[in-house]
């Protein structure tokens, strides 16, 4: 394992990655243009539909991660994973087809999005973990792996709003349904890509196949020996399931003091944290890794703070760039869904040069440990936020600004996500014992299920004429007053995670 090369195997979880995420991202590209313009929902509750579904997209994997790791194993919950997205990718072709039945529409959308919701759910997490099953414990390779598949990911990101934007908003809503459509057919092929080529080289490193037997079994025999080793493990759990169970019902009141009757909010609240604590009410878990997983929650809660910033980029940032951004190239106006291709072909770009990046600054010993780099990219979010706010300061209503400001911020985000997101998926996979490895996946994406949902309530902040809204007493009146909420935001949250990293790097016990 000393090689530099990587196994065959990780280019086919690129490949399908790549697919899958096409499929993803071109529904979202459209997806709240196709809310506001051809379901005609107002901005707030387009956004808190948009919010909900994403929310819920990033919730799901956490139970997802659990059956694949008790029961189906990876390839099975690959398999049925994608086979759902497709059926939600052709029940929005249908609601797309039928505007004019609006309630029928309207419930084919919702059942579009059920299917997208649960399909993702049992995908995401296992095609992640299954990335770190390719390399030995403490192959140096690994950060540079999860790189490379993250450029997979952004491969599909990229190429998603350009078509399925380009068929899909034309300016006649019913020509949604072809942006639908495309993303459908690729998720087909996604299934089709996978199950051909699977056998022949989803290969460990000890050259027995991977993701067919559930994990949890691979470390039974360990993990019974572990728990028999405390006089209180038979009786724990009665006991952590009255307490999940307490803890549960205490948290889904206060949110519902919070939220009212919002339920979806509710429930990925509540989720956010119970099953984090659930994970480490488990009694087989020794000192150092139970300090380990602490460092992934705790890292995980201020990633809540990068999301919810950047996934402004399917929602309100969509709408500035379809009402307030001067699309026009030479005569040609671009069409606003295709904005949301500067951040992953921007991604494409650094992801392949961030490796050697990293590479260099550790011959030297001047790389970040994993907890700083992560604060690297909350700051650089801060600064996208900061420089957009520039460029829409003193603008008079009705007037357009240059494609550069959003151009720039997209950049300097890409620059803070390929710090953030790939190097957290890394951190997850090496502190994470094995048999808990899609489930604390999922726990990983539970933190961007949270931050979907608080973006949603933040885009619904989007400044509308005759409208003053608020946070915190603090008055949303124009782009600028919105913008700045995000450089706070994210500013404030890389502040405390530097102060932070040292401690953070204790705790991880020699794990870099």
């Amino acid at each position: 394992m000393s090689t530099s090369r990587h196994p065959k195997g990780l280019y086919l979880i690129f490949a399908t990655s790549t697919a899958e995420r096409f499929s993803y991202y071109g529904m979202r590209a459209i997806f709240i243009l196709f809310l506001t313009q051809a379901l005609l929902f107002d901005k707030e509750h387009a956004a808190s539909i948009y919010g909900s579904y994403t929310g819920l997209v990033y919730l799901t994997p956490l139970i997802g991660g659990y059956i694949a790791d008790k029961y189906w194993g990876i390839r099975r919950s690959v398999f049925w994973g994608a086979m759902m997205m497709a059926i939600g990718q052709f029940l929005m072709f249908a609601s797309a087809s039928m505007l004019e039945a609006r309630e029928l529409s309207h419930w084919l959308m919702y059942g579009g999005l059920t299917f997208l919701i649960l399909g993702n759910g049992c995908f995401k997490p296992t095609v992640s973990s299954l990335v770190g099953q390719l390399y030995e414990p403490g192959d140096k390779r690994l950060d540079s792996a999860y790189t490379i598949f993250y450029m997979g990911v952004n491969v599909g990101s990229f190429l998603a709003p350009l078509v399925c934007g380009y068929f899909g908003e034309t300016g006649n809503p019913h020509d949604f349904r072809w942006g639908f459509l495309i993303a459908a057919i690729v998720t087909v092929l996604t299934i089709a890509l996978f199950e051909t080529q699977k056998n022949k080289y989803l290969i460990g490193p000890d050259g027995q196949p991977l993701g067919i037997i559930p994990d949890a079994r691979k470390e039974q025999p360990q993990a019974d020996n572990t728990a028999r080793k405390s006089a209180h493990a038979n009786g724990r759990t009665a006991r952590n399931y009255l307490l999940l169970s307490l803890l549960a019902i205490a948290l889904a009141g206060f949110f519902y003091w919070c939220f009212g009757g919002d339920w979806i909010s509710i429930g990925i609240f509540t989720a956010c944290i119970v099953f984090p604590v659930s994970i480490l009410l488990e009694g087989s878990l020794t000192k150092t890794e139970r300090d380990r997983i602490f460092v992934i929650y705790i890292i995980a809660f201020f990633v809540i703070f990068f999301w919810a910033a950047y996934e402004q980029a399917g929602a309100s940032l969509t709408l500035f760039a379809s009402e307030q951004t001067d699309r026009v190239i030479l005569g040609w106006e671009m069409p606003a869904s295709w904005i949301q291709s500067f951040n992953p072909f921007f991604v494409v770009i650094l992801a392949a040069i961030m490796p050697g990046v990293w590479g260099a600054l550790g011959k030297r010993g001047m790389e970040p440990a994993s907890p700083t780099k992560q604060a690297i990219g909350l700051l650089l979010l801060s600064l996208g936020y900061l420089v957009i706010c520039f460029g829409v300061k003193d603008v008079q209503p009705g007037i357009k600004v240059s494609l550069i400001w959003l151009t720039g911020l997209y950049f300097i985000h890409t620059m803070g996500e390929i710090c953030l997101s790939p190097i957290g998926l890394s951190m997850v996979n090496k502190l994470t014992p094995i048999r808990f490895a899609s489930l604390m996946m999922g726990i990983w994406y539970l933190s961007t299920a949270t931050a979907n949902k608080f973006a949603g309530t933040l885009s619904g902040l989007y400044p509308e004429a005759g409208k003053v809204k608020t946070l915190l007493g603090y008055h949303i009146e124009t782009m600028y007053d919105f913008f700045m909420v995000f450089v706070v935001m994210s500013a404030t949250a890389s502040l405390i995670l530097f102060l932070l990293s040292k401690k953070l790097q204790k705790m991880m016990h020699g794990v870099e």
